[in-house]
């Protein structure tokens, strides 16, 4: 199972989830703010369950790149 969270995405992914968890944690948020350790878990592991199922992307084109093989002759 390849990686579809970009650079980008998973970094934003780790500030909100730390965020939701910070906020759960000093009673800031009720217990919905744990909610936050889903992108967090996401970022971690570079695969988000519902871009795979709506078939997104958001790697960089060049992370994306897969050579095609050479048509036999």
């Amino acid at each position: 199972m390849g990686s579809n969270v970009g650079t980008v995405d998973r970094a934003l992914r780790v500030a909100v989830g730390l965020g939701l968890i910070a906020a759960a944690s000093t009673g800031l948020v009720d217990a919905w703010g744990w909610i936050g350790a889903v992108p967090l878990l996401s970022a971690l592991s570079g695969v988000c369950p519902l871009y795979r199922a709506v078939r997104l992307s958001s790697l960089e084109p060049h992370q994306n790149y897969r050579p095609q093989l050479e048509a036999s002759k």
